[in-house]
């Protein structure tokens, strides 16, 4: 394992990158969640082979999360010694992904709460008007409410779910809603 470059900033890396492919790339992520996170993005959708590694001072538990839905294959806390950056960076460069022990407690803490969403009734109510294909304006008038409030209980569905999109939350909807709503969406959905 040897280093082939360094960049001073993300334009400047993944222009560094094409030319460069490296196996494995530590992004430093003091340039911001927002930035590092679109990087990670671009390194992936330009160079698919390369993997990144993100260096950071602290993480919060769905940045990790998103972090590695972008293609990141590890997270490490810059506090760490030396010895520990190389076994990460190696471990990445053979396929794996390597998150340091406290930030892995955050992740699967996060992803285990993800698995089941605490949804409140009115969100359910939602979800399964969307799996009978309802638009925004047809929910709100079945309960009364605006299509904004729709629209405001739709983003904190997607946040709980992690579901992209109306699509998604649909193919999801039978476990998010379990056994009697299922029922009730099919014995209506042939009406």
């Amino acid at each position: 394992m040897f280093l082939v470059g360094s960049a001073a900033n993300p334009t400047e890396a993944l222009a560094a990158l094409k030319g460069l492919k490296p196996d494995v790339l530590l992004i430093d992520h003091a340039v911001g969640p927002k930035t590092s996170f679109q990087f990670i993005a671009d390194v992936r959708s330009t160079i698919g082979d390369c993997q990144a590694v993100l260096w950071v001072n602290e993480l919060a538990e769905v940045e990790c999360f998103r972090a590695l839905q972008l293609g990141a294959r590890g997270i490490l806390k810059k506090t760490l010694p030396i010895a520990t950056l190389m076994e990460c960076l190696r471990a990445v460069g053979n396929g794996n992904i390597w998150i340091e022990n406290s930030i892995s407690h955050q992740v699967v803490g996060f992803l285990n709460r993800k698995q089941s969403p605490r949804l409140t009734a009115r969100e359910r109510e939602i979800v399964k008007y969307i799996c009978k294909g309802l638009r925004n304006k047809q929910i709100a008038e079945a309960l009364s409410i605006t299509a904004g409030t729709v629209k405001v209980h739709l983003m904190h569905i997607f946040e709980k779910t992690g579901a992209k999109d109306r699509f998604e939350l649909a193919v999801q909807g039978k476990k998010l809603l379990g056994p009697d709503f299922e029922a009730e969406i099919l014995g209506r959905a042939g009406d």
